[in-house]
């Protein structure tokens, strides 16, 4: 009997031995995966807007690519995007905004006012809060669940109204005349709605107010009327491709150089020289809430690998810092949330998930420094500007160069003016 234990003893020992190699080959269990915060983005890739929106949404995927793979994600959770393209739509817009909520978003981005203009309705109602990459004051004002990310087209307008005075009228005999060359939506109604404001304030006399569309091709017409009343100012709010054919007829007609021309932030980009070309824009102003590119910030150089690896044609837009900066803010909310309320609390993607990002998330933004690539970012009660920090900017030789100091925008509660939305 002892000696058929010892066999068996022996015979079990032996295939442990022969076996053992064998442990490392077999099957390891998967390893769980690992919980992500999802997030809605859009961007008008294609359509009217397209040579700003392509920029962008190339910008807002490589800056979360940059998050996930070298940051780990947000507290080890890797952000999922979903992005879709809103041809500057506001139908598609609206559609696209179910959507980021019926799957489970916790809070959504656009770049454009016009595509948050569409979308702040339905998110407002339902309490889903969304952050406009460039903004106007009839977004949050009243403020509610949509944020801008930047100043918005009335910041943009009055900082550089103050430019003009302090710097180009220096204080000669009489108010300045300012002519207006508006976008037909909320890019060019922000600053309509800042000089209505403030520029008897400011002894500004405007001179005459013309709208124009995304898709125009000519404002021969409207430039000859404006140049008949001799403004000294020729201010322009809207996108780079408009705005353009309105500094090339104005060049052609004789007003430029001559009047003093500046912009707001929608158009100031390397879309805008390109397009006009570089002969026609020079000394034209504009403001913009970002860094150049090659400034000495934190941010740039990994900015700067990514846009030269992945998208080199974008290289030297300024539209691709914005949106970059953009989901910097987005990862830095979802950091807050996470680290308030935790990951269970996120989870579900409803809205008492939405809720918590923006009390968790949003609300506690304090002086995030977005990697020195725009003004900091700070909630303020009765603010929704996440940022106040404008530039003034002048296009020297063919680039955007000749950055001014941070200029800091006051608040301007334009629901307190009886005219204001209507």
């Amino acid at each position: 009997m002892k000696r058929l234990v010892l066999i068996g003893a022996i015979v079990c020992l032996v295939s442990l031995v022969l076996l053992a190699p064998l442990a490392g080959c077999a099957p390891k269990p998967k390893a769980e995966p690992t919980k992500t915060l999802k997030v809605g983005m859009m961007t008008p890739t294609t359509g009217v807007a397209a040579e700003k929106g392509r920029v962008m949404g190339h910008a807002n995927l490589d800056a979360i690519g940059y998050i996930n793979k070298e940051l780990g994600g947000v507290a080890g959770h890797p952000i999922e995007v979903l992005w879709l393209d809103s041809a500057y739509d506001a139908a598609k817009v609206v559609t696209i905004v179910k959507r980021f909520m019926d799957e489970g978003c916790l809070l959504f981005t656009t770049a454009s006012s016009k595509e948050m203009s569409a979308a702040m309705e339905i998110a407002n109602e339902a309490g889903f809060p969304g952050i406009a990459c460039f903004s106007s004051p009839v977004l949050y004002r009243p403020p509610k669940h949509i944020y801008g990310q930047t100043p918005d087209y009335g910041d943009d307008a009055l900082a550089f109204a103050n430019f003009y005075l302090k710097n180009i009228w220096k204080g000669k005999s009489g108010r300045p005349k300012f002519a207006l060359h508006l976008l037909n939506n909320p890019t060019g109604y922000g600053a309509r709605d800042a000089f209505k404001a403030k520029a008897n304030e400011m002894g500004i006399e405007i001179v005459s107010i013309d709208e124009h569309a995304a898709t125009t091709t000519s404002e021969m017409e409207s430039l000859t009327r404006i140049k008949a009343k001799n403004p000294d100012v020729l201010f322009i709010s809207s996108t780079p491709a408009p705005t353009a054919v309105i500094i090339k007829n104005a060049y052609e007609l004789g007003m430029y150089p001559g009047i003093t021309i500046g912009c707001a932030h929608a158009s100031f980009t390397k879309a805008l020289i390109d397009i006009a070309g570089a002969k026609v824009v020079e000394g034209v102003y504009g403001t913009f809430p970002t860094v150049l590119w090659g400034e000495d910030v934190p941010g740039m150089a990994k900015m700067t690998e990514y846009c030269k690896k992945l998208h080199p044609e974008d290289y030297g837009n300024m539209d691709y810092i914005t949106a970059w900066a953009q989901s910097l803010i987005v990862a830095e909310i979802l950091r807050l949330a996470v680290k308030n309320a935790g990951y269970d609390a996120l989870a579900k993607g409803n809205p008492r998930s939405w809720q918590i990002v923006e009390t968790q998330g949003f609300h506690k933004l304090k002086n995030y420094n977005v990697e020195g690539l725009q003004g900091p970012v700070s909630y303020t009660p009765g603010d929704n500007r996440l940022t106040k920090y404008n530039r003034i900017y002048q296009i020297v030789n063919g680039q955007i160069a000749n950055p001014s100091k941070w200029i800091e925008a006051p608040l301007i509660e334009y629901e307190k003016y009886e005219w204001f939305g209507k």
